[in-house]
C-alpha cells in the first residue's frame, strides 16, 4: 500500500452489468485508475464488481475487503483480497485502508457506511480524507442531516463539529466529476 492513493467506493451489490447503476459505477473505476488510484471495495457484485472492473480495464489496482459473515467469493476483478469474519471489522478496514471515498447508489449497507464515514470526518476521528457521493441519489439525506447539523445549535457547548464548519461530502454529477474532486483535494492535503 506504501506510495499509492486508495479509494474505497461504496454502493449497492444490486445493480448487473445491464444496469445503468453498474454502467456509472464501472465508469467510476476507470476514471479513479486514470487519475493514479488504486480502487478499493467490498469485494462482491454489483457497484463493487462494476467499480473495480472499470479501474482493472483501465490498468488499475483493486482491493476487495470481503467478510466470512456473507460467506460469498470475491468478485474476479479483485486483484487482493483481505478477509475479515464480521462485516463491522469489514467497514472499519474499507475505511482504514482509504486516502478518501466515493458513495454511489445503494441501500442500508451503503447509507452505514456513507454514515460512518460522514461521522468519523464531521467529529474529527480522521481528517485529510475527501468524500464524495455520486450524483442525486443521497441528497435528500446529505440535506436532511445537515439541516442538524449546520442549524442553530450546531455547537456542543465551544466545540463546533465538522459539518457546522462547512460542507464535509462533496457530492459529484459524474465519475469524472467525482474522481477530479478527490484528485484535487488529495493533492491539496485536504
Amino acid at each position: 500500500m506504501s506510495g499509492e492513493q486508495i479509494i474505497t467506493v461504496f454502493g449497492s451489490s444490486r445493480p448487473s452489468d445491464s444496469d445503468a447503476d453498474y454502467a456509472e459505477a464501472r465508469e467510476l473505476g476507470r476514471c479513479l485508475a486514470k487519475n493514479g488510484f488504486a480502487v478499493c471495495s467490498g469485494g462482491y457484485g454489483g457497484v463493487m464488481e462494476a467499480a473495480s472492473r472499470g479501474a482493472k480495464e483501465a490498468c488499475g489496482k483493486t482491493y476487495g475487503v470481503t467478510a466470512e459473515f456473507f460467506g460469498r467469493k470475491a468478485n474476479q476483478w479483485i486483484d487482493m483480497e483481505v478477509k475479515k469474519k464480521s462485516w463491522e471489522e469489514r467497514l472499519f478496514e474499507l475505511i482504514r485502508r482509504a486516502d478518501g471515498f466515493v458513495a454511489c447508489k445503494g441501500g442500508t449497507g451503503t447509507l452505514v457506511e456513507l454514515a460512518v464515514v460522514w461521522e468519523m470526518l464531521n467529529k474529527s476521528v480522521m481528517t485529510g480524507k475527501p468524500f464524495a457521493v455520486l450524483g442525486d441519489f443521497w441528497q435528500p439525506v446529505l440535506e436532511r442531516v445537515r439541516e442538524v447539523e449546520q442549524g442553530p445549535r450546531a455547537s456542543t457547548g465551544s466545540r463546533v463539529w465538522g459539518e457546522a464548519n462547512g460542507t464535509l461530502v462533496h457530492t459529484a454529477a459524474t465519475p469524472e466529476d467525482a474522481a477530479r474532486y478527490l484528485a484535487m483535494a488529495l493533492k491539496k492535503g485536504k
